[in-house]
């Protein structure tokens, strides 16, 4: 029962890719805003997640907190190679005048591989428990909504029209699947990649929304985007208090 409840949530994580195509019914103002919103509640949901659900299950795995480390380092690494990938193929283009397509593909593989890591993160606490696995498919897709939604414009940018745009963001998306089925693969064989992932969900998590998420929001100063940022926290974060009653 629970490989068919890991499944359909990398599915429905997979199936978010196409909200991407929604930017293009907004102005860049609503958009903007609709995003900022979006960060503050993916933020509190990936903290929640973290500290409420993920983090109480490793307490008694001795060296997990070295593995939150190892999920901060992990995530560090991560972001460093997708973004360099994002920018440094669009520097490379610009003086030419034509469509940056590498960037295009970079940003492709980029995502690929940082889905199939969600959807062992995924797989990972299913094995946890149903409780803990719905609520980091939440924190997931939470965050993947506003990033899909940069994606498809780098897919724009790069040439791509809306359609192979949306079935390619849709391919890369769809790796969170593979990474479930071996998440669900490795669990079943062996204890310790369920005493290794759940910490390293944590410690990607954190570093997510400590690192990505938070400062993004300091962008903006104004009095009511600020309070309404926080409402999206407290939001986040409540969804996942009220994730803790199921279990």
């Amino acid at each position: 029962m629970n490989e068919i409840i890991t499944l359909l949530s990398v599915l429905v994580v997979s199936v978010v890719s196409f909200v991407g195509v929604l930017s293009l019914s907004f102005s860049h103002g609503v958009l903007q805003r609709v995003v900022t919103i979006l960060v503050s509640i993916s933020a509190g949901t990936l903290i929640g997640d973290a500290f409420l659900h993920l983090l109480p299950e490793s307490a008694d795995v001795p060296w997990a907190w070295y593995a939150v480390i190892c999920g901060i380092l992990v995530f560090f690494v991560l972001e460093k190679f997708i973004h360099w990938h994002h920018h440094h193929p669009a520097r490379e283009h610009a003086h030419l005048g034509h469509h940056p397509t590498h960037l295009g593909i970079m940003n492709l593989m980029g995502d690929a591989l940082h889905n199939l890591i969600d959807g062992l993160i995924i797989a990972g606490s299913y094995l946890v428990s149903v409780p803990v696995g719905v609520a980091t498919t939440i924190a997931v897709i939470l965050h993947e909504i506003p990033q899909e939604f940069a994606d498809f414009g780098v897919l724009l940018y790069s040439g791509m029209s809306r359609t192979k745009a949306l079935l390619m963001n849709f391919v890369s998306a769809a790796f969170a699947i593979l990474g479930a089925v071996i998440g669900m693969v490795l669990g079943g064989r062996s204890e310790l990649f369920l005493q290794l992932i759940v910490p390293l969900a944590a410690g990607g998590f954190i570093y997510i929304a400590g690192v990505n998420l938070l400062p993004e929001l300091h962008k903006e100063t104004r009095l009511r985007a600020s309070f309404l940022q926080f409402l999206g926290l407290l939001a986040g974060i409540g969804i996942m208090v009220a994730l803790l009653y199921l279990e």
